[in-house]
């Protein structure tokens, strides 16, 4: 079987000035090497590859692929406290809103939900999340006060986003459609959309993954009368969490929050490789 093979810290310096980066000070790279992952790394060099996908564009430097690097973890922070908001309060209306129309435990009965709701596979995920969490307080007060009954509101507090972005859609229609109004103000398709691909963001920004020079998962689904097409790249996904996100101040502190850090990096990053376009800020302020 042909695998590539582990390289030392100076093998990959000698590796990537091969490919025409330019190292100023070796000692410095091979600090970061030592701390970050170079395969990690490597993606950071994609806007500056050949056509032939190996090697660089002349004036490539190892400075500017670190502070790209730098920039986009630093994105990566302030992105995931807005998805934590837009997680918060939609977690918060549909619980609302269940539990007044169905009742504290009306999430346990299958004819409360579409047809394509698989409900006992997700009464099993709900019986592994009640489980590896007995020992937190909330579910612990319940298995030892209410037989383990969680209402709405309490079981909500296990689910991923990914779980309660699948939540909403398994909803019945009308309630899609009652739920994505007052949340967003829009379809229930369109509130689908954004609860998918807010989730895939959130899940990239957890874990860590790149978001410069990068083309997301899904693309969110325009809203009608809406002048910018979204499409699969950064500025579509910010967008999408602008029209999601519920608090204008916050949000607005958000965006002067990501103004400073693009101006702080404004010398290594390229506003393009995230989609942006020039009048970027008075398209994202609320």
């Amino acid at each position: 079987m042909n695998i590539k093979q582990p390289t030392t810290h100076n093998q990959q310096i000698e590796l990537m000035k091969s490919r025409g980066c330019n190292i100023d000070d070796e000692v410095f790279c091979e600090d970061v090497l030592s701390k970050v992952n170079y395969y990690r790394l490597t993606a950071y060099f994609l806007p500056f590859r050949n056509n032939d996908g190996i090697t660089y564009r002349p004036g490539t430097n190892f400075t500017q692929i670190y502070n790209i690097y730098e920039f986009d973890k630093q994105l990566r922070n302030i992105i995931i406290s807005v998805i934590e908001d837009i997680e918060i309060y939609t977690r918060t209306k549909i619980a609302y809103y269940h539990a007044h129309k169905y009742g504290s435990l009306g999430y346990e009965d299958s004819l409360n939900y579409d047809k394509q709701h698989k409900h006992t596979v997700f009464k099993k995920i709900i019986a592994e999340e009640i489980k590896k969490n007995q020992n937190v307080l909330f579910v612990k007060h319940h298995l030892n006060n209410y037989d383990g009954k969680l209402p709405i509101w309490a079981i909500v507090e296990l689910f991923s986003f990914g779980m309660l972005s699948r939540f909403y859609s398994d909803l019945p229609l009308s309630d899609r459609k009652n739920l994505a109004k007052e949340l967003y103000g829009v379809d229930e398709s369109i509130a689908r959309s954004w609860l998918q691909c807010s989730t895939n963001l959130r899940n990239i920004c957890a874990h860590y993954g790149r978001l410069y020079f990068r083309l997301l998962g899904a693309i969110p689904t325009t809203p009608k009368g809406h002048s910018f097409i979204l499409d699969r790249q950064l500025f579509s996904a910010l967008t999408m969490l602008k029209l999601m996100y519920p608090d204008k101040k916050k949000w607005n502190k958000f965006i002067t929050s990501f103004q400073r850090l693009i101006t702080k990096y404004s010398d290594f990053i390229q506003l393009q490789h995230m989609g942006m376009p020039d009048h970027w800020k008075k398209m994202l302020r609320k």
